[in-house]
Parts: C-alpha cells; structure tokens; sequence
C-alpha cells in the first residue's frame, strides 16, 4: 500500500474518535471513511469522508525529499432545524482531532509517522443545502518520503 493511502486510513481512523464525550460535541458513530463520497450519496449522518489531493515534494542534499499532500476532508451532517450549527460543531471536533494527532502513525510496521499535520483552510456550504450541511477541510501533511 502507498504511503498515501496508509496516511489517509490512518487519519480515518483516529477521526473515529469523535464520539460525543470528552472534548467532542459530536458523534460520528464511526461514521469516517478514507474514500469519496458526495452529499447526494450518503445514508448516514453525520460522516466524515477523506480524500488525497495533490502531492509536492522538496528534495534535500543526502537523498532526503520531504512529502507534502493535501487531504480534503468532506464532512456531512443533517438535521431540520439546527444544520449549521451542527456542523460548525463538526468542524471544530475534526479540528480538534487534527491537532491531537499532528504526528501520526500511519505504518506501525515500519515504524512510519507524519511529522505535522496542519489544517490549511475551512469552508461550509453555508446553509445553501438545508436541511444538509457540507463542510471541507483541507489538511497538509508533512512526511519523510524515502
């Protein structure tokens, strides 16, 4: 398997977490999927959907190239009469999970881990698909690539 695909199930995964207690206001249900999946295509809400974009890399002296991909997180949710506020609360919950897992094991095996992971931009749908809400979430990933 790719580096790529390990990151994006491993980041699934820790997304999982978001469960409703402790410092989560929402409960995903394991509802987080490392595929893509659009709004008019989903049963259960609210789910996470993660995606890899584009991928650069900066080459260094010794053979050394770090890896920096862009992953989109597309968040569901629905409800009849408080949709934007449910996923703000979703936003923020992913946000929060982000940050906790900055450094992520994605290939326990190898002993392979990101070096940071950080949100580069938000945006929701602004309440134009009530009573849905889609958000995104943009993330850069920074690992070794060798």
């Amino acid at each position: 398997m790719s580096k790529r695909t390990l990151i994006l199930k491993a980041l699934a995964e820790k997304l999982k977490l978001i469960d409703g207690t402790g410092i989560f206001k929402t409960n995903i249900s394991n509802n987080s999927y490392p595929k893509l999946k659009f709004w008019d295509e989903v049963q259960d809400f609210p789910c996470i959907y993660l995606t890899p974009g584009t991928e650069t890399r900066d080459y260094h002296p010794s053979g050394f190239t770090w890896a920096y991909l862009l992953i989109c997180i597309k968040c569901y949710v629905k409800s009849e009469d408080q949709t934007q506020e449910n996923l703000e609360l979703l936003l923020d919950d992913i946000e929060r999970c982000v940050d906790a897992n900055r450094v992520l094991v994605y290939d326990q095996d190898n002993n392979l881990e990101t070096t940071e992971i950080l949100v580069q931009s938000i945006t929701t749908d602004e309440g134009l698909l009530t009573p849905y809400g889609v958000g995104e979430i943009y993330l850069q990933v920074r690992y070794a690539h060798n």
